[in-house]
């Protein structure tokens, strides 16, 4: 299959996954994944994802852990279809590695509307002086945009010391930006994991605006939703400092921890 159309398939299988994972409307998803071959050839990592619900006033973001609960559904059939999901995760990391020579080490996909955003990051998170923990409070602080008094001292001065190193060059990522057309049927009762996801997700044949960016090219995309991606980017820092320089003259720091939600591969 040609290179182009291998990639955009898992893509869009991706997408089904995730649509039909989320049992009501949502206005965006955000998705974070790693995939780290070990020495002997095994494939481990993570992954953890967020949607925002539609609503007319904004709501926090619902975790994948919590879906089950949520909507009553079967949490060991659910985490098969996380299972399934992941290992398409896997499968373009392989032809990222195979057609484009990319070996990431993680991913995030963006969706809002019809646009749809991955971003590839080829660090060495083995020997990275993050822990897990420490990336995914970054990660929720640049993607799900929680305040920065959500988060711990501690975890405040990782943030900071991550964007002050993004600013010097490092973590820098490719980019990949896709509009689609798809549309997708939540499903509110529960899920037959034993019913092909293509059964419950339509999508149109077309797709267009499919390009590869680098850091630099991606920050002249046009369109709302990497508009305000590109304008939350350059107000974090000036977020973290406003709230450091407040927050020194309080007797007192409130804290709140942000929960450990992911899923171990």
């Amino acid at each position: 299959m040609p290179k182009g159309e291998t990639i955009k398939d898992l893509y869009s299988e991706i997408r089904k996954c995730l649509f039909y994972m989320i049992p009501e409307k949502w206005e965006s998803i955000y998705l974070y994944a790693s995939v780290i071959q070990r020495d002997n050839g095994e494939e481990t990592g993570e992954m953890f994802f967020y949607y925002f619900p539609k609503s007319i006033i904004k709501r926090n973001p619902i975790n994948v852990y919590q879906i089950p609960q949520k909507f009553n559904l079967n949490e060991e059939e659910y985490i098969k279809l996380t299972d399934e999901l992941y290992n398409y995760i896997k499968k373009l990391r392989h032809e990222c590695q195979k057609y484009d020579k990319i070996n990431w080490t993680n991913i995030t996909i963006s969706i809002e509307n019809v646009e749809f955003l991955a971003e590839y990051n080829c660090e060495d998170l083995i020997n990275s002086i993050y822990s897990n923990e420490d990336r995914m409070a970054i990660w929720q602080y640049k993607y799900l945009e929680y305040p920065i008094e959500k988060f711990t001292k501690s975890q405040r001065e990782q943030i900071e010391a991550y964007l002050k190193e993004e600013e010097h060059g490092l973590h820098q990522s490719k980019m990949y930006t896709e509009t689609f057309y798809q549309q997708h049927e939540h499903n509110s009762i529960e899920y037959d994991v034993n019913k092909k996801v293509d059964e419950y997700i339509k999508e149109d044949n077309e797709t267009t605006d499919f390009t590869m960016v680098d850091s630099e090219q991606y920050q002249i995309q046009s369109g709302g939703f990497f508009k305000r991606r590109k304008n939350r980017l350059l107000n974090e820092r000036n977020d973290i400092a406003q709230f450091e320089n407040t927050s020194c003259n309080e007797n007192k720091e409130n804290e709140i921890v942000v929960r450990n939600q992911i899923l171990k591969y």
